[in-house]
């Protein structure tokens, strides 16, 4: 009996839980205790270069390409063409996502990379389909669109005939307004939480923004109040914005706080809510907008606001 207890011992040595059980278990555990410890104290430096890059490209190439159909000339790019603003959303398309994958790759914390792979695909095709719609739309200013109307009120579709040619031009307005923002902005906000996420450190010493980074919150938040003012997604914004302040408040009571990429960020966000809140507050008593926006939700398009109040006057 003795001599079978030995041999069950040597072919199970940690079945009695002695010193020697599970080693491999013990290992993995230490192991990625550590290594979240090390990403909780890594602190990542300020990335000048992505978040400079970023912002210019987005005021270039996405707040910067329906002036840029409206000032080249007609002639350079006509109607049956891709106008020059087309190619600025191609470029917009290519460079975006290249780009938030840097940004991704820069983060101090692991993140989930089938998540941020799923996210980027819906966001390229979003933006594809958005550069269609929107580029038919923008065109169609040139024969009288008027953005601050629905489809079916404005003066150059309501008299077509048949009346299904209406539907198609809802089914382009949905394809652009709705579905193209929906599978447009909600990876990319998505993709920013991600790497907010993991913009903590439990230095103090890292809670702080150098001075490139202040100077760059003001135009970022302002790009943002024309992201969620003109894309319609103040839903999306708010929701992301509370989730970050959410996480913020958390962090803070296992005493990890923001780093200086992730202060930008919020500090970013925050202009871009006190900016929407203005908009808004200006707009409040505008008739014409207030029909083409109702409901509970209320927050203008400044191309609307243009077509509506300045294109009108010359």
């Amino acid at each position: 009996m003795v001599m079978e207890a030995a041999a069950r011992k040597r072919q199970h040595p940690g079945a009695a839980g002695g010193p020697g059980s599970q080693p491999g278990a013990s290992f993995l555990q230490a192991r990625h205790s550590s290594i979240k410890a090390e990403e909780a104290d890594h602190t990542a430096p300020f990335h000048l270069d992505l978040w400079f890059y970023f912002t210019l490209q987005n005021w270039i190439l996405d707040f910067g390409r329906p002036i840029a159909m409206l000032v080249f000339p007609l002639q350079w790019f006509p109607l049956n063409k891709p106008s020059v603003g087309d190619y600025f959303h191609m470029a917009y398309n290519v460079i975006t996502p290249f780009l938030l994958l840097k940004l991704i790759e820069r983060s101090p914390r692991t993140l989930p990379r089938s998540m941020v792979y799923i996210s980027i695909i819906t966001f390229i095709m979003g933006a594809s389909i958005h550069l269609v719609g929107d580029s038919v739309n923008h065109r169609l200013l040139f024969s009288g669109y008027q953005h601050h109307l629905s489809v079916r009120e404005n003066p150059i579709i309501k008299n077509l005939k048949p009346e299904t040619l209406i539907d198609s031009f809802e089914l382009l307005y949905y394809y652009d307004e709705y579905l193209g923002h929906c599978m447009w902005y909600i990876p990319f906000f998505l993709i920013l939480f991600m790497y907010f996420s993991g913009c903590f450190t439990a230095s103090k010493a890292g809670n702080s923004m150098p001075g490139p980074a202040l100077l760059l919150v003001a135009p970022s938040g302002l790009y943002y109040w024309y992201l969620v003012t003109e894309g319609q997604i103040f839903i999306l914004f708010i929701f992301t914005f509370f989730a970050m302040l959410a996480l913020v408040l958390h962090q803070k009571r296992r005493c990890l706080f923001l780093d200086s990429n992730g202060l930008f960020l919020f500090y970013s966000f925050t202009l871009t809510l006190s900016l929407v809140a203005l908009w808004v507050a200006w707009l409040w008593n505008d008739p014409v907008l207030r029909k083409k926006y109702p409901g509970v939700i209320y927050v203008p398009e400044p191309w609307a606001f243009y077509t509506l109040h300045v294109s009108s006057q010359h």
